[in-house]
């Protein structure tokens, strides 16, 4: 069992063992994007009693024919997941998500990650190219998690690598038009006894062709992501969840049926 201590790491995994990982692109099919589909909808399901999200219209507020690039915080191991049902459930685009260590997972691939190495900027590159190279398919988006390793839930400063900056500038001045989503996410325990998964889109970053410095423009990038995130953290501190929709949201278990019907039961007076 890992210590508490342990969980979390400055240094990145592939960079740990300094295992050189060959670059796998992704590799979907329809068959299993169906499979992937059910099995991590499935998986989200089974854990949680309801995935709610909010600010989806802001997504079509872009032009038909702009690429789109989502980030994230990445806190935990169902951050990929929840990312994989923003693009597919509610978007109907494919998802390319850029994975550490994906030769432990192959399988993700078809359902569209690919792996990084990040032994070095060297090694890295061949992932932030095909970054770049799958913005051009519009079926997709890239998503990604810029902070470049897992940090704890609601870390601050929320800081940025700037490999998100580098994909943004080389793609704007390929395609002629990019434009970003800040993501925040949150897996809070509300009135049910499961946690519930909750989703707030930002307002879309435009980006125009033309020279960016790279370092102001992921600093901007990093304190948009942190004031998304602060302002979700503290509506949901007000129970502030006004324009949230509901991906999914589970029946009550029998006993809590059983506690809802017994709330209803009015006690007799005593006469006394």
């Amino acid at each position: 069992m890992m210590n508490l201590e342990d969980l979390y790491s400055e240094v990145p995994p592939t960079k740990l063992r300094n295992i050189d990982e060959k670059f796998c692109p992704a590799r979907t099919s329809p068959f299993w994007l169906w499979v992937a589909d059910r099995f991590f909808y499935g998986m989200l399901e089974d854990r949680f009693y309801a995935f709610r999200y909010k600010g989806a219209e802001n997504f079509y507020k872009k032009e038909a024919d702009c690429p789109v690039i989502m980030f994230a915080p990445h806190s935990n191991w169902w951050d990929g997941i929840v990312g994989y049902h923003i693009t597919n459930r509610i978007f109907k685009k494919e998802i390319r998500l850029m994975v550490e260590e994906l030769n432990r997972f192959p399988l993700l691939r078809r359902a569209g990650a690919f792996n990084v190495n990040k032994k070095s900027a060297q090694a890295s590159m061949d992932a932030i190219k095909y970054s770049v190279d799958v913005l051009a398919d519009l079926k997709s988006v890239l998503y990604l998690f810029p902070q470049g390793i897992i940090k704890p839930p609601n870390f601050r400063p929320i800081e940025l690598q700037t490999g998100l900056a580098y994909i943004a500038e080389k793609a704007v001045n390929r395609y002629g038009k990019v434009a970003l989503m800040p993501i925040a996410v949150n897996y809070m325990f509300l009135r049910d006894n499961r946690p519930e998964v909750l989703v707030e889109m930002g307002e879309l970053i435009r980006l125009e062709p033309g020279k960016i410095d790279r370092k102001e423009f992921t600093k901007h990038l990093g304190l948009t992501l942190q004031s998304l995130c602060d302002k979700q953290m503290y509506d949901i501190s007000q129970g502030n969840f006004k324009g949230y929709e509901t991906l999914f949201q589970q029946k009550l278990k029998w006993y809590r049926r059983i506690e809802q019907r017994l709330k209803k039961i009015e006690p007799k007076a005593s006469g006394v």
